[in-house]
């Protein structure tokens, strides 16, 4: 199997593309760029341009001090078998999730105040997690109030809630978020495979994906982003192929297109030997299966990013409808504008000139909830580094 992004180790690997581009170089000059410098495949150097292009029309709308605010919710109501983020199920952490709220208002009630005498502009709000969705709609309604309550939110152009599992989504919930100005979400079936849902930790059906995702436009979405995984244990082509037959005729607005990725941490990476992992060239034909069905159903590639211990050393690729990028995806992702995250686990990345420097919040609930005064003292470093 040929190796795609051959010597190219980096996360980003768009990044050299879109500054070529903004340097002046012509599209074949920096396709021999990526081959002759880290001998990456030509149909690889060609999606780096495609993708960067994409992305440059959207960067013309973001000036020097707008950033993205981040809020991370730890809970989750399984912890599904890839996953390596430190998330706490609600069945056993549920009595965190008040604490947690009380703590995450107190950082944002400090943080807003250093972005408001940075003048920071808040050009997206992300609330992702775990699964914003598995608190219930009063306290995820808290959440989103209290972002309203202490931040500027007067130059939002988008806002984002994971809401991710249908197992965790009401009609009660999409309401309250469509009431509350929430733009775009996520419902992620990773794959429409009833037995691999199951294999996988995912206590729904591919029916419930269906009807979710029915649900929610009838409560006024528009914007809707679905996940799905290339590489699922067990899984092969077939299976792939079923996925996209299943969630194409739904029409999102965008479909993110992750391959299987064995993560340190994860369930999976503790058990290797239990499952049966898909091979590399099979993860590569189903990866390429995706790029020609979306293309065919108007699907442009708008960001890309890398992993370690990624099957067939491929790439994760978003897509999406014109005029439906995901701002967020691409400003974290290309590292031009500041990223600023409340709540455990998050890293505040703050970008000047070609510096990036970060302040980290600890990974656990307990010790967010523990040490919030120091996590809210951490944020004075935002004053340094604007």
């Amino acid at each position: 199997m040929e190796n795609p992004w051959g010597l190219s180790t980096g996360i980003r690997p768009v990044k050299i593309a879109r500054c070529r581009l903004l340097d002046g170089y012509d599209e074949q000059n920096i396709i021999d760029y990526y081959k002759e410098q880290y001998e990456v495949s030509k149909n690889r150097a060609e999606l780096c341009i495609d993708i960067a292009k994409t992305e440059l029309e959207i960067l013309k709308g973001i000036n020097k001090n707008d950033i993205c605010l981040y809020i991370g919710i730890p809970f989750c109501k399984t912890r599904c078998l890839y996953c390596s983020f430190v998330t706490n199920s609600v069945g056993t952490n549920g009595h965190l999730k008040g604490d947690y709220i009380k703590a995450l208002e107190k950082e944002m009630q400090y943080t807003a105040r250093i972005l408001n005498d940075t003048n920071q502009n808040i050009k997206c709000l992300y609330i992702g997690g775990g699964t914003p969705t598995a608190l219930s709609s009063e306290e995820l309604e808290t959440i989103i109030v209290n972002c309203k309550k202490y931040f500027d939110l007067s130059s939002m152009v988008e806002f984002t809630v994971e809401a991710g599992r249908p197992d965790t989504i009401t009609e009660e919930k999409l309401v309250m978020l469509k009431k509350q100005g929430v733009t775009r979400i996520s419902i992620n079936p990773q794959t429409m495979n009833d037995d691999t849902l199951k294999l996988i930790g995912r206590f729904h059906s591919s029916d419930d994906i269906l009807s979710t995702f029915e649900l929610a436009r009838k409560c006024g979405f528009d914007n809707i982003n679905m996940d799905v995984i290339a590489g699922l244990p067990g899984e092969n082509v077939t299976h792939f192929k079923k996925t996209f037959e299943g969630i194409l005729p739904l029409n999102p607005e965008s479909i993110t297109v992750h391959t299987m990725c064995i993560k340190k941490g994860s369930k999976l990476h503790e058990t290797l030997g239990d499952y049966c992992l898909t091979d590399g060239e099979t993860v590569s034909d189903m990866v390429d299966y995706s790029k020609e069905v979306l293309a065919e159903n108007q699907y442009v590639p708008y960001y890309l990013y890398r992993q370690k211990y990624i099957l067939g050393n491929l790439e994760n690729i978003g897509y999406s409808k014109k005029g439906f990028e995901c701002i967020y995806n691409i400003m974290i992702m290309e590292e031009l504008s500041s990223i600023v995250s409340l709540g455990c686990g998050g890293v505040t990345k703050i970008v000047k000139d070609d510096k990036i420097e970060r302040i980290f919040n600890v990974k656990e609930a307990k010790d967010y909830i523990l040490r919030i005064d120091e996590m809210c003292k951490r944020k004075d470093n935002i004053y340094d580094l604007v």
